[in-house]
């Protein structure tokens, strides 16, 4: 099977880099309204005031009534401008680095895979952090008007203003560390079992090369990434909500502090905590991810990923 790592040259990671952006914004704009409701149901069991069960399907229907269907899109612009940078730094950085580990990629093991998939998403998440943060600062904001207060933002400038001027630089980076934990295990689920996967899907003959390879091995890396990723993306998403009080208090001091208080309060199943809007989304959003991007490099020039 050919790969894309074969296109060597400056001009060809350009066009990846291009491709990647046009494909996440894409899949980002789709299923968008999924990842709100998932992060409003990861922050729900916070407050005493939302301490009722709910289910995504209520919180998404609050979301249109209180602030019509529009409400469902809160967020979108930072979440645009975080995957300009995220997704392209993983998915060109993993294929670099798979050429790089073996000549040979498809003789690489599922774990050589993971791991190199792992790294990828680390250094992509570490520079993308302040726009994930403005992006669930800004998702949360909705919530807010349900308890009666103040947005905390007008925009994802004033929300980056205003963390900078309450928080500092560092500020930006909160989270980080539940962030890369996530990023870790996401891209070690997502970019490890989606190459494998397809792999396999063309090798067993079941299909080519094609859409219907992508849509089942897409299906089967969501699957795996939402399974790995779900209690880091709970404890990265309550980690990157709360903003210090003046006295300088917040509610957790460290991801292990909120991953304990959460478990202690909620139980172990509040670990996963939007797990099926989370799937619901990923699937989805790899599935035309994946899709554009492989039909986008065929367009191009590019082989198969």
């Amino acid at each position: 099977m050919n790969s894309g790592y074969q296109h060597s040259g400056v001009d060809d990671i350009h066009t990846k880099v291009l491709l990647t952006s046009m494909s996440a914004m894409v899949a980002e704009t789709t299923t968008f309204p999924i990842d709100l409701i998932k992060t409003r149901l990861q922050l729900h069991g916070e407050s005493l005031s939302s301490s009722r069960p709910t289910s995504a399907i209520r919180i998404g229907l609050g979301i249109v009534r209180e602030q019509g269907a529009l409400g469902l899109y809160n967020g979108l612009s930072p979440a645009i401008i975080r995957h300009i940078f995220y997704t392209p730094m993983r998915i060109v950085g993993y294929e670099h680095l798979r050429s790089v580990v073996s000549a040979d990629y498809a003789s690489l093991s599922i774990i050589s895979k993971a791991i190199v998939g792992g790294i990828s998403g680390i250094v992509a998440q570490i520079i993308a952090s302040p726009a994930d943060l403005v992006k669930v600062r800004m998702q949360a904001d909705g919530q807010r008007g349900r308890q009666g207060l103040q947005p905390r933002y007008s925009g994802p400038f004033d929300a980056l203003n205003k963390i900078l001027r309450a928080e500092g630089f560092h500020g930006l980076w909160k989270g980080v560390f539940p962030n890369i934990q996530r990023a870790f295990l996401v891209n070690m689920g997502e970019l490890a079992c989606y190459d494998h996967a397809k792999q396999f899907v063309i090798r067993s003959r079941i299909a080519e090369d094609n859409v219907y390879a992508h849509t089942l091995a897409s299906i089967m890396s969501g699957l795996a990434a939402t399974s790995l990723s779900c209690p880091a993306d709970v404890v990265k998403t309550r980690m990157m909500n709360q903003a210090a009080k003046k006295e300088g208090q917040v509610l957790y001091s460290s991801s292990y502090d909120c991953l304990v208080k959460t478990v202690k309060v909620e139980g172990i199943r509040a670990l996963w905590k939007g797990f099926f809007p989370t799937w619901a989304r990923l699937g989805p959003w790899q599935f035309v991810f994946w899709v554009s991007y492989e039909k986008f490099r065929k367009f191009t020039g590019l082989s198969s990923f």
